[in-house]
């Protein structure tokens, strides 16, 4: 026997190969069953006889007709359309063998591994050979070269008929064998290409049978597909066979490639058709946008181009808004379309590009250039725009400034000679003393020197009024009107004060006479006003004192003023005599006298009305300083008060913190004994609340007499509050210290007597240490410093000397102790330390060695171990708790129980 399986290994590819290997390990054992071996018999010889029959022959025994080589040299040229070698016509059995090794050799060729198939099988009429040999035949020439969706062969021809038979009902096609026995899926798969040939709905799933017949009676008829398959041999069969139904099924697969060709080329038209409508839709949108965004530039560009000019810089300025809302409201969205555009055009070139089509040309003026070219006159005439907008702003404003300032100073000059005309022509020196001619005099040279001044500005009035008329100010009219108003009073006001000055020389003359009375007058009653101005602001001035020696001073200064008033109006009536002596000179000469003294504006009424009032203040002063007086007699009086209750609360609450001190250091009996004891206390020192109470209402007095310091105490009532929580406090941290020594003791098992041995040492050790010496009275902190607590500890027998091993000793110490670094050490730490020091106390190691007892000594627990040893409620915060377990021993379930210890004392975390 040949032996074909190292040749086909050197002629075999890596892909084919790999598949072939596979397929060709088929059961030879279940050809055997008579059930299958029929199966294949029967649609093997109909494959063989369908491809056979265009060379004009056919088989009857499969095993038989082959035997001698021919005819299966004769089918591998049809199904293959290549010539093999000349067969050898002879009889002898050494022929035989070797037309069947020539068509062995070509299977090989083709890629297939034929394992333990030889030609001396085959002509010897193996059956089992020669049909794995037509199996292997099939399924390099009939599935191998089916694809589907990057799948082939096999997996292939099964996508195909899943892919085919996926929207009928009760079709499920899931292999070659159990999912074709209702023949639905054979009705289907020729249904899906053929529905003329079919009327799926009326087939029913419980008769197979009939569906078979259907199915096979039709693809003969109408499809030239031969009936390989009995219906009853698939019914009958639990499992029919697969080689069977996946030569058959390929069959369909061939009939209707064509079908399949004639859906792709469908496909490709509709692609190509889908590529074209959304071109010519990018067209359109592309003709619409270039419209839309030209007519949009054909309206804007006029209205940019207008030149109207306007009168103020307001109106030009709401032009500029326009134009700013413009630019930053309606053309950034035309930028956007115009970028858009060249977009879509630059887009739809590139598909046409590609997809070889014809470039797009579009409708005339609206190209890409063309729409630059509008954008660009666009943008020429926004810039022409925006210029003209700011030279006429620039010009308008030139325009309201100059008429601004015409305005202005006109108003300025129209102002300053409001009334001067009437002042020039009215006849006050008729009825004026001495010095108020003199004064109207020199009064009239200095206007005649500010009349002089003002000749400058009406010279530039009249020069703006010029420049306006030049620049075409659209109000030149009203601005000539009144530079003309101005420049006729100009003159008008020149020729009387020439008029005014010779008035005033002659009169002063007249008036020398009672000048020196004025004169004496006014150097009198200024400083005497000066003073009843100053006596009257000190009557009226307001005074805050806290004490009664304040306001005494305040009364003491009063009395001093009132000495002082006999003298002050002595000298106001030497005042009033001298404008008497005015009076009777004026009337004895006949000289009218207007009453106003040209050297003051103090009058006579003026002082005597002062006087009036001052005098007046004086009583009014009195009684505000009598009633400030009985007011902090009676502050003295809340003061004295307040004193006498804050002192006997501080002593209170001194002396309470004084016996809470020794209390916590002298504490005998039991802890139990002690609590009670401290609870006791502390409802006693509660029982003083009243009188917290009432200090607090006495000092709700003092604030709102708003008294802010008192002399008779040093207590304030803040300080008395802060004394007051802290004793609360230190009873209420007594007691809570007790609970705990009481919890501590209970916990770790420490006798009575050892914490009473520590709070003597930390008790002892409980004072401020200074110099190296102690004080007289310990500080009782309720803490050690770090020196006081290596000191304690040296007491209690540690070795924390100061050396190296002693400073490390101590340190580690430290660290357990005062973990945060504060340097302090509370009593409670010390306990802890202490209790630690002394107790036996669960570790990780003792919890560890504990599961590894329930775990009957392995390196992990299982939840059903947990919840057999464990009651419920700890055994399931175990399971909800522990990691899996992933060592090399590991089982299903395993729980790490090691990492879980470790976490409970804070090595690891959960």
């Amino acid at each position: 026997m040949v032996d074909y399986h190292a040749a086909n290994n050197q002629a075999s590819t890596g892909g084919v190969q790999t598949y072939m290997e596979q397929e060709n390990d088929w059961d030879r054992d279940l050809l055997l069953d008579p059930a299958w071996e029929k199966q294949q018999r029967k649609t093997f010889t109909a494959w063989c006889n369908s491809h056979l029959r265009k060379a004009g022959t056919q088989i009857e025994n499969i095993e038989e007709d082959f035997r001698d080589g021919l005819k299966l040299m004769l089918l591998l040229e049809v199904i293959s359309g290549e010539r093999l070698p000349k067969p050898e016509r002879g009889k002898m059995r050494v022929h035989k063998i070797n037309n069947v090794n020539k068509a062995l050799d070509f299977i090989a060729s083709k890629g297939v591994k034929l394992v333990s198939i030889g030609a001396e099988e085959i002509v010897d009429g193996n059956a089992k050979m020669t049909l794995g040999m037509i199996w292997t035949i099939i399924l390099r020439f009939a599935i191998q070269d089916i694809s589907v969706e990057e799948t082939s062969a096999k997996e292939g021809l099964l996508l195909w008929c899943q892919r085919k038979t996926a929207p009928y009902k009760n079709v499920n096609v899931q292999n070659f064998h159990i999912s074709w026995k209702d023949g639905l899926a054979f009705n289907a798969l020729i249904h899906r290409h053929r529905p003329d040939l079919i009327d799926y709905e009326s087939l029913r799933k419980d008769d197979p049978v009939t569906n078979l017949n259907n199915a096979f009676e039709v693809a003969e008829k109408h499809l030239d597909i031969p009936k390989m398959l009995d219906a009853e041999d698939i019914v009958n069969t639990a499992r029919p066979d697969e080689k069977a139904i996946m030569t058959y099924v390929s069959s369909f697969y061939h009939a209707f490639s064509g079908a399949q060709k004639a859906e792709t080329a469908a496909n490709r038209i509709c692609k190509v058709l889908a590529v074209n409508q959304e071109n010519e839709q990018m067209m359109e949108d592309y003709e619409k946008l270039a419209s839309d965004l030209l007519e949009w530039i054909r309206r804007t560009v006029p209205w940019l181009e207008n030149r109207t000019q306007e009168k103020t810089v307001n109106d030009m300025q709401a032009k500029q808004e326009d134009f700013r809302d413009y630019r930053c409201v309606h053309k950034p969205p035309k930028v956007q379309e115009k970028c858009q555009l060249e977009i879509s055009f630059n887009t739809l070139q590139t598909k046409l590009r590609l997809s070889n089509r014809p470039a797009f040309m579009p409708s005339e003026g609206r190209m890409v250039s063309d729409i630059n070219g509008a954008w660009h006159t666009l943008e020429g005439a926004e810039k022409g725009y925006e210029e003209w907008i700011l030279s006429e702003i620039r010009r308008l404003e030139r325009l309201e400034h100059l008429a601004e300032k015409f305005h202005q100073k006109a108003a300025i000059h129209e102002s300053w000679t409001d009334g001067k005309e009437a002042m020039l022509t009215q006849k006050d020196y008729e009825t004026s003393t001495l010095s108020e001619v003199k004064a109207l005099l020199r009064k009239h040279e200095a206007f005649e020197s500010d009349l002089a001044a003002h000749q400058d500005r009406v010279e530039q009035i009249a020069a703006i009024a010029q420049e306006l008329n030049e620049l075409d100010y659209y109000d030149s009219a009203s601005v000539n009107a009144r530079c003309q108003k101005i420049c006729d009073q100009w003159d008008s006001l020149g020729a009387l004060t020439l008029s005014r000055k010779e008035s005033l020389e002659r009169t002063e003359k007249q008036l020398e006479s009672i000048d020196e009375l004025y004169l004496e007058y006014a150097k009198r009653a200024a400083p005497f006003n000066n003073w009843m101005e100053g006596a009257m602001e000190d009557l009226q001035d307001m005074f805050i004192v806290h004490n009664i020696e304040e306001i005494q001073g305040l009364i003491t200064a009063h009395e001093q003023f009132k000495s002082t008033l006999s003298e002050a109006n002595k000298e106001r009536e030497a005042i009033q005599s001298i404008q008497a002596e005015v009076q009777k000179i004026a009337q004895s000469n006949g000289i009218k006298l207007s009453g106003a003294n040209p050297y003051t504006t103090i009058t006579p009424e003026s002082i005597d009305s002062k006087w009036e009032k001052a005098m007046a203040m004086v009583p009014l002063r009195d009684n505000a300083l009598q009633d400030e007086l009985n007011k902090q007699n009676s502050n003295d009086t809340l003061r004295a008060k307040f004193a006498t209750q804050a002192n006997t609360v501080g002593a209170y609450i001194q002396e309470k913190m004084e016996e809470i001190g020794r209390i916590s250091i002298e504490m005998n009996g039991t802890l139990e004994d002690q609590l009670t004891n401290l609870k006791d206390y502390q409802t006693n020192i509660m029982s003083y609340m009243p009188e917290i109470n009432k200090l607090e209402g006495s000092h709700q007095l003092i604030q709102e007499a708003l008294i802010f310091d008192n002399q008779y105490t040093s207590y304030t009532m803040e300080h008395l509050r802060v004394g007051w929580e802290q004793l609360l406090t230190t009873i209420a941290r007594t007691i809570n210290e007790v609970e705990n020594q009481i919890l501590t003791r209970d916990a770790k098992g420490i006798s009575q007597e050892q914490l009473f041995e520590y709070r003597a040492s930390f008790n002892h050790f409980d004072k401020t240490l200074s110099g190296g010496e102690r004080r007289t009275k310990p500080d009782h902190s309720g803490a050690l410093m770090a020196e006081e607590f290596k000191a304690c500890l040296i007491s209690l027998g540690y070795d924390v000397e100061n050396d190296k091993q002693g400073d490390s000793e101590f340190a580690r110490i430290m660290s357990i102790v005062d973990p945060n670094g504060s340097g302090a050490v509370t009593f409670q730490a010390f306990i802890d330390f202490m209790s630690t020091e002394t107790t036996d106390t669960d570790t990780a190691d003792q919890v560890i060695a504990s599961f590894k007892i329930l775990a009957a000594d392995k390196n992990y627990i299982t939840a059903d171990e947990l919840r057999r040893e464990l009651p419920p409620t700890q055994a399931e915060y175990c399971i909800a708790r522990m990691a899996p377990y992933s060592g090399p021993d590991a089982v299903p379930g395993a729980l790490d129980y090691m990492s879980f210890s470790t976490a409970l004392y804070g090595e690891s975390d959960l």
